[in-house]
């Protein structure tokens, strides 16, 4: 995918936090060093959502994102919520990319009061900004294993109850992708999961491990002899990988990790056949006692 480039204005330093305990206590994802407070922009968003819920006049902080403008004698300083800086000061920082479609985002100021009577003290950088697809939140290994992803269908030829022993089982499986919907912190997210791996226990101690789903006979690839008599079941185990889109922004974003899902099939024999002559047919009625 093409990029494009945005003059993005971050801060060669981020602000420093005179009352650690206050960010902390305020759920901050931050680490602190040297007293610098550093957070990422999607969790500034998240504190300026939650900060929204609160009714103006009892808010004790207030969230604005507006560029860092430079001044003629290099004094840093914030500009407005429009994009602009101050007259005589002039957005200054570093070469950023964006994907395409994706927008540019400005850092997020922060002020703060210690009651909703006290005045507001001053603005602080929080974050330093970045494009659209940083404030949204990430769908996390985690959150993909907890989807309804479905079993993975699994197909036996021949499906009859019973196999030969030395002959070829064969195996298969539905490759097709699956479209989930889920909820991540208040936003909507479509979620596109696929299988790409299948490992196949076949109940005898042997296992198949494979990025084809199969064929059918007979251009059949995945497919199992029994070289004992005896009653099996195949348990397959399918690989998922995944993206998501968040609601609202045009970016699919790679699943960092993935999920599994299991089936087993119904128990069948594995029976050997040996051939020998008979009287007669096997197919009158009564059976004769040879056959």
């Amino acid at each position: 995918m093409r990029n494009h480039l945005f003059t993005l204005v971050v801060a060669t330093a981020l602000v420093i936090c005179s009352g650690a305990v206050a960010w902390a206590g305020e759920g901050f994802d931050a680490r602190a060093t040297d007293g610098h407070v550093r957070v990422s922009a999607d969790r500034a968003e998240q504190l300026a959502r939650e900060s929204r819920t609160t009714p103006p006049q009892l808010q004790l902080f207030r969230y604005e994102r507006a560029p860092l403008c430079r001044e003629a004698a290099g004094q840093w300083t914030r500009g407005s919520s429009d994009g602009t800086c101050p007259e005589l000061a002039n957005t200054a920082g570093v070469l950023r990319q964006c994907e395409d479609g994706d927008s540019i985002v400005l850092p997020m100021w922060r002020q703060a009061r210690t009651t909703p009577t006290d005045p507001w003290g001053p603005w602080q950088q929080i974050d330093s900004g970045g494009c659209g697809v940083d404030l949204l939140p990430v769908l996390t290994e985690a959150d993909f294993r907890l989807l309804p992803l479905p079993a993975p269908a699994l197909t036996l030829q021949p499906d009859r109850g019973w196999v030969l022993i030395n002959i070829e089982t064969i195996v298969s499986t539905d490759p097709a992708p699956v479209t989930l919907r889920t909820d991540l912190l208040g936003y909507g997210v479509t979620v596109q999961a696929t299988p790409t791996r299948w490992e196949y226990h076949f109940g005898d101690g042997h296992t198949l491990t494979t990025d084809s789903p199969g064929h059918p006979y007979p251009h059949h690839d995945t497919f199992h002899r029994y070289q004992q008599p005896g009653t099996y079941a195949i348990t397959l185990t399918a690989q998922w990988t995944g993206r998501y889109q968040i609601d609202g922004s045009p970016i699919w974003r790679d699943i960092n990790g993935t999920a599994l899902t299991t089936t087993t099939s119904a128990p069948f024999t594995a029976e050997e056949r040996t051939s020998r002559l008979v009287s007669g047919p096997c197919t009158a009625t009564p059976t004769p006692p040879d056959c």
